[in-house]
C-alpha cells in the first residue's frame, strides 16, 4: 500500500513539476515600430535644407483636391502612433543634427564609419593630423554619448525593456549605415 502511495505521489509531484516547468513567458519587442522610428530620425538629422524645401512642396495640395476632401467622408483609422518626441529626444535630435554637417566629411572620405552596433568607431585615420584626430575623437564620443541617450529615450517611449536597448542599436544601425545624404 505504502508503495502504491509513494508511487503516486511521485507520479503527482513529477507532473506538476514538468506542467510549470513548461510555462514560458513571451517577450514581445516591436521590431516594426522601432524600425519606422529609426528611419524617420535618421532621415531627420541627415537631411539636409533643399530635402526640407521638397518635403514642404509636396505637403502643398491643389485647390481642387482640397475642396474635394472638403466635401467628402474621410475615413478615420485608429492607427498606433510610431514616431516617438519628448523634450529628450528632440533635444538629442537637435543636437545629432547640429553636428552631422562636421561629421559628413570623415563619413565620405571613410575616416569613421558605422558599426553594426548602433555606434559610430573611427575608420582609416591615415593623413590626419594630431589635432584632427583629437577633435574627431572628441565628435565621435559626443555622437555615441548622444546616441546612447536616444536609444535609453526610445525604449521608455515605447515601453521596452532596458535589456532590450542592444536591439534597438542594431535596428538604427541599419539605418545609420546606409549611404550618408
Amino acid at each position: 500500500m505504502k508503495f502504491y502511495r509513494r508511487t503516486l505521489l511521485t507520479a503527482v509531484l513529477l507532473f506538476l513539476v514538468l506542467t510549470f516547468a513548461c510555462v514560458t513567458i513571451n517577450i514581445y519587442f516591436p521590431a516594426e515600430k522601432v524600425e519606422s522610428v529609426a528611419g524617420e530620425i535618421v532621415n531627420e538629422i541627415r537631411e539636409s535644407g533643399g530635402e526640407q524645401e521638397k518635403s514642404i512642396k509636396k505637403e502643398k495640395t491643389s485647390f481642387f483636391k482640397q475642396i474635394m476632401l472638403a466635401f467628402s467622408c474621410p475615413v478615420a483609422c485608429a492607427d498606433e502612433v510610431t514616431s516617438v518626441a519628448n523634450p529628450t529626444i528632440r533635444a538629442l535630435k537637435k543636437k545629432m543634427k547640429d553636428r552631422y554637417p562636421e561629421l559628413k566629411p570623415y563619413y565620405i572620405n571613410g575616416t569613421i564609419k558605422e558599426g553594426d552596433n548602433g555606434y559610430v568607431s573611427l575608420g582609416n585615420t591615415k593623413g590626419l593630423k594630431l589635432k584632427e584626430k583629437r577633435n574627431l575623437k572628441s565628435l565621435i564620443e559626443a555622437e555615441n554619448k548622444d546616441r546612447e541617450k536616444l536609444y535609453e529615450e526610445i525604449a521608455k517611449a515605447l515601453k521596452i525593456e532596458p535589456s532590450q536597448i542592444n536591439k534597438i542599436a542594431e535596428i538604427f544601425a541599419k539605418e545609420w549605415q546606409k549611404p550618408v545624404r
